[in-house]
């Protein structure tokens, strides 16, 4: 193995505890969860992701920008899992701080915390599935923005009909599970939120590379001149 090779079979540090930190929330979820019969469902599975991408990593090295924005996902979905999304409190953690409760000030008739994570995953998983394609997939900038959108909107439709099948085999425990809280519409709304997130950060990136634009090396000048670059390289 070359010098560079056996560099890359270690993960930068950074990366390394932001791993570590997420494989250690998803299990803290699992203990006291109000929800023991579901709760494990959500987020078991995180754990897996998890390993995939720490193996993932150093087969295709990616910015510590880049694997933030997976973690902080992730860690975003381990708290909705514990409490199976439909019963996170945040308008009753926001009350303790002596705010308004967010529900109460946009008026929403149901826990919303599904939403803003499916908002999250088109947001938070387009840069990287961007910076991905363009620095190990050979594709071109503005076409890696278009696939990594594309990507998402295609994932958000399978994870509905998957969600959709659980619902034939889990019969009594499938609405908890899904979080649809009676809104027939839930599935199409979800996979809007993860539009509207993925087609912002498609543009919040073209925005911020033709406000800031900067030199880099060679092999990186093609992610730069797309805004895909993000900060702390490995």
């Amino acid at each position: 193995m070359s010098a560079d090779g056996k560099r890359r079979a270690v993960l930068p540090a950074f990366q390394l505890w932001l791993t570590a930190l997420a494989a250690v929330a998803a299990v803290i979820s699992l203990f006291h969860t109000p929800y023991p019969e579901l709760a494990p469902l959500q987020n078991l599975p995180t754990l897996a992701v998890l390993a995939g991408l720490a193996a993932a990593l150093r087969r295709w090295p990616m910015s510590n920008g880049a694997v933030f924005c997976i973690v902080l996902f992730l860690l975003l979905h381990t708290l909705g899992g514990r409490y199976i999304y439909s019963y996170v409190p945040y308008d009753d953690w926001v009350r303790t701080l002596g705010l308004p409760a967010p529900g109460d000030l946009l008026g929403l008739k149901r826990n919303s915390y599904d939403r803003f994570v499916h908002f999250a995953f088109g947001l938070l998983l387009v840069p990287p599935i961007a910076e991905w394609l363009a620095r190990h997939g050979g594709v071109r900038s503005g076409l890696a923005l278009y696939i990594a959108v594309e990507f998402i909107f295609a994932a958000s439709a399978l994870y509905e009909i998957f969600e959709w099948g659980l619902t034939i085999i889990m019969a009594g425990q499938a609405d908890d599970y899904n979080g649809q809280q009676g809104d027939i519409w839930d599935a199409q709304k979800d996979m809007a939120c993860a539009a509207c997130g993925a087609v912002l950060a498609a543009l919040v990136l073209k925005l911020r590379n033709r406000a800031t634009p900067g030199k880099a090396p060679p092999e990186q000048q093609e992610l730069v001149d797309s805004g895909l670059t993000m900060s702390g390289e490995p």
